[in-house]
């Protein structure tokens, strides 16, 4: 599969799209709206075996067997935390190009191991835990609301979910959509990071501006700018940075929110962003007033 659209995107408006743990409770209700949003579910894979279909979408009793049949080169798991690994393992094995998974709480070793696998195989991992991705009016892939979905001239790319529906529904009020809308997730060990987002946004002719929400703790943001500055950003970017009140040494939610001898802090963010171009802010309204004053819908 191409995981970009033209050299730009991370998937294709179209990609044809497998649910991993399809018959569970939550892999049937999200596949259900995510074909009701658009998006060409054309797979469900399951091992319990029984059902043949889930409303229409057929299930296959593993990944190989669905993409043969179907063609699907996409994939969302929704399965237990313990269970992640073993499906980007069976979904990579398959010829799966781009996975997306969802569930909080994946063993960090498990997580490193996924990471080298999906980079030895060239494959797009997003995740471990996110609300997943958007080109919003055509797919998304996870459970991404409808509601902050918009179609728009800014590329979104977001470590907290939460904080993430709030700034585009906020934007999407006042008239901004989204050209594609990346969760990355908050975990410590991910399969994509802002610094991998940034030169798809650079190069997508449907991207005018660029919107990240991140957060204290690890180094992400301080990547991303030097990514930036490296690449020579030739777009406006805005970013929110979250956890100004975090205290030292202790985890805020998400696994990789975690500031420890000064690393992370939300200075460091601040500066290393700001050096690079960007325009940082602590507050959610300021960054939407900042954007539609910037931006005309």
């Amino acid at each position: 599969m191409a995981i970009e659209t033209g050299s730009s995107r991370f998937l294709e408006p179209d990609v044809r799209v497998l649910i991993q743990g399809a018959t569970g409770r939550m892999g049937r209700q999200h596949a259900a709206l995510m074909r009701a949003y658009g998006t060409r579910v054309v797979a469900g894979v399951a091992r319990t075996g029984g059902e043949k279909d889930i409303d229409g979408i057929p299930v296959f009793g593993s990944c190989a067997d669905a993409v043969a049949r179907t063609g699907a080169s996409a994939g969302v798991a929704f399965v237990p935390p313990l269970a992640v690994l073993g499906a980007i393992e069976e979904a990579v094995s398959a010829g799966i190009g781009l996975i997306v998974t969802v569930a909080e709480g994946m063993p960090v070793a498990d997580a490193v191991r996924a990471l080298g696998l999906v980079r030895s195989a060239g494959v797009r991992w997003i995740g471990p835990s996110t609300p997943g991705i958007a080109i919003p009016g055509r797919t998304k892939l996870g459970f991404l609301p409808d509601v902050s979905l918009r179609p728009g001239r800014i590329g979104v790319m977001a470590k907290s979910g939460t904080l993430s529906y709030e700034v585009c529904h906020r934007l999407v009020l006042r008239g901004h959509g989204q050209s594609l809308w990346v969760g990355v997730g908050g975990d410590a060990v991910k399969g994509t990071r802002f610094a991998d987002v940034l030169p798809f946004l650079l190069r997508d002719s449907a991207t005018d501006m660029i919107v990240v929400v991140g957060e204290i703790g690890g180094t992400e943001e301080e990547e991303l700018a030097a990514e930036m500055s490296a690449l020579g950003c030739s777009k406006p970017v805005y970013a929110l940075i979250a956890g100004q009140t975090a205290k030292e040494g202790v985890t805020m939610g998400h696994a990789g929110a975690l500031v420890f001898s000064g690393a992370g802090t939300m200075r460091s963010k601040q500066e290393a962003l700001e050096s690079a171009g960007a325009r940082v802010f602590r507050r959610i309204q300021d960054l939407v007033d900042a954007v539609t004053t910037a931006h005309r819908p």
